[in-house]
């Protein structure tokens, strides 16, 4: 079941960027609201598919990693595997990339366009645990909502 909160993020998230046509001006926007709207993190933000590797793109939060290489960390995993991944504990996780030492959890969800994965969103917490299923489900959502915006 879907929490209130990400109802109205979905919401949002699809009143906003419909007919938006500029995905990085999106992105920019939609790390924004998310930062606005959870609680307990601190680093919202995208990375962009690029050849083998992943790129850096719009975020809130602390200087991060420029650029992971496809299947390397939880971002990139997520990318190759194009499954979300919701890791309780960064540093258990085999060949975790540290951009931030304060990140102890981690929710990535894979973002596409006509079938293909164009990047990921990448949500950090500083807490152990800090994402569950319910915030899969409705952060899943709101990215649906958002490539619904940007690319239908």
């Amino acid at each position: 079941m879907t929490s209130p909160c990400y109802t109205t993020l979905a919401r949002q998230v699809e009143a906003l960027f419909n007919g938006e046509d500029n995905l990085i001006a999106a992105m920019a926007n939609f790390s924004a609201l998310i930062n606005e709207h959870l609680d307990d993190i601190n680093w919202a933000g995208f990375y962009l598919t690029e050849g083998e590797q992943l790129i850096l793109g719009p975020f809130q939060g602390k200087v991060a990693c420029t650029r992971i290489p496809m299947g390397k960390g939880v971002c990139g995993t997520a990318a190759q595997t194009d499954k979300t991944l919701r890791v309780a504990d960064v540093h258990q996780f085999a060949g975790h990339i540290a951009c931030d030492s304060a990140s102890n959890s981690e929710i990535v969800i894979p973002i596409h366009r006509d079938g293909a994965v164009i990047g990921v969103l990448d949500i950090d917490s500083p807490s152990l645990s800090r994402f569950d299923e319910a915030d899969q489900i409705g952060l899943e959502l709101s990215v649906k909502s958002f490539e619904k915006a940007l690319f239908d």
